[in-house]
């Protein structure tokens, strides 16, 4: 089993009398139904449907003091709680940045055979193991009572990649990507069954429709790896935009009605002079381009 702290993770706590019904009208994620054991995958959206932050919430027992910790990329906490704190009117919750003395130790290939802190598995894929959230000065100390061998984030972000479960910043950007765009559609971040929440109409227009076109897609390439940001193309058309990579397997932004067009007329993808090859994920849901020439 290997271990590492995610230096790039942030700890969000709403607690109160109010809190659950707090969120569970702005978030895409159904908190009605959220139970100390098992953690949910969501996000917040603008009323135009679009991501300012995502997040893995979980929440505490009311026996360990009650409340919900949001599992959310360190340089959004702040934005976050500004966010929530616009909505909170007059309802009885308390927001918090706890993103200075509690963060995130991620564990995988391994299970975790006894419950530590604030433990929990990361609900959007089994693969991606489990979650710690913990004061970093306990990080060391924490793994290795899991008999877990300690590594770098870069390892654990290897790990994601390989998987092709996108990251924020890197692989779509917050405040410009719908959630299908990053597949929060696919890893359990969106509950269509669920009433209203901020973005609500956008989003379920586009599931119902499946008019999602551009999607964050796994890739495979050889030798060097694409720099993110890097134009993905067909031949002198761009599809897309490369973004995270390591030992072989990346993600990118793409169209993938143009991409199935130029696979399907024999055209290679590049990104920076690199030729990329999509690879459909295991738990992919969603029509992908497989090269096959399009029907007329």
């Amino acid at each position: 089993m290997k271990a590492a702290f995610l230096l790039d993770r942030g700890v969000v706590k709403v607690a109160g009398d109010d809190a659950r019904n707090f969120l569970h009208g702005l978030i895409s994620a159904d908190t009605l139904k959220l139970t100390p054991d098992a953690a949910r995958f969501g996000a917040l959206l603008t009323p135009q449907g679009k991501i300012i932050a995502d997040f893995i919430i979980v929440e505490v027992p009311v026996k360990d003091g009650g409340g919900f910790f949001l599992d959310v990329p360190r340089a959004l906490a702040k934005t976050l709680v500004d966010k929530l704190n616009i909505y909170k009117l007059r309802s009885r919750v308390m927001i918090e940045d706890l993103s200075e003395i509690l963060g995130v130790l991620a564990g995988w290939d391994g299970s975790l055979t006894a419950a530590t802190g604030l433990s929990y598995a990361d609900p959007r894929l089994p693969a991606l193991g489990f979650r710690i959230m913990l004061p970093p000065q306990r990080a060391a100390e924490v793994a290795a009572s899991l008999g877990a061998t300690p590594v770098a984030a870069a390892d654990y972000e290897a790990h994601r990649i390989a998987l092709g479960v996108p990251r924020g910043g890197v692989d779509f950007a917050y405040g410009d990507a719908f959630p299908h765009e990053s597949d929060m559609d696919q890893l359990g971040g969106v509950d269509f069954a669920k009433g209203c929440y901020v973005g609500q109409e956008v989003v379920s227009r586009m599931e119902h429709r499946g008019i999602a076109r551009t999607r964050a897609v796994p890739v495979r390439y050889e030798g060097a790896a694409p720099e993110a940001g890097t134009a993905v193309m067909a031949g002198e058309r761009q599809v897309g935009t490369m973004g995270s990579a390591a030992a072989g397997s990346g993600l990118a932004l793409l169209r993938l009605d143009r991409v199935a067009d130029a696979l399907s007329h024999g055209e290679t993808l590049t990104a920076g002079g690199i030729a990329v090859r999509p690879v459909k994920p295991h738990w992919a849901r969603f029509a992908f381009p497989d090269g096959s020439k399009a029907a007329e």
